[in-house]
């Protein structure tokens, strides 16, 4: 007979339950907006253009990142690959963040990785960014 050992449930604190709340909230919101935008750009009611953009001329590590969304929801995959690389993927990783989060608020559960894993993911991330933001400076639209 197999036996396993009892993984211990922690227990939320309330201040942990509302940051997950107003990071899915901020993200429902997010999504919103993008899923939006074609109408908020006709009403000219979008958001200021990017302030770095602005300044420098040059397109920052973000920019293209609402665009690419507005595009996913019309199902324009290729346009939104085109507009901002990683939109896609971050398209479906923020469909798949909000109802994450709100299950782990529901059941007072927290969403983690072990240190190892979660620096590897932000080392992935940082390079996927600043590869990213080197296809936009250089052969990518603004």
């Amino acid at each position: 007979m197999v036996t396993g050992t009892a993984t211990p449930v922690v227990l939320l604190p309330s201040e942990n339950r509302v940051q997950g709340l107003v990071a899915a909230a901020s993200l429902a919101g997010w999504m919103g907006y993008t899923r939006l935008f074609a109408p908020l750009v006709r009403a000219h009611a979008t958001l200021p253009e990017c302030p770095f953009l602005l300044v420098t001329g040059h397109p920052c590590p973000f920019c293209g990142g609402t665009r690419a969304f507005a595009y996913a929801w019309q199902g324009e995959w290729l346009r939104a690959v085109r507009m901002y690389p990683l939109g896609p993927l971050l398209f479906v990783l923020t469909v798949l963040a909000i109802p994450a989060l709100l299950f782990a608020v529901i059941t007072r559960r927290q969403i983690s990785l072990p240190p190892q894993a979660a620096r590897a993911v932000v080392a992935v991330a940082l390079v996927a960014l600043a590869v990213n933001w080197s296809l936009k400076l250089t052969v990518l639209p603004n």
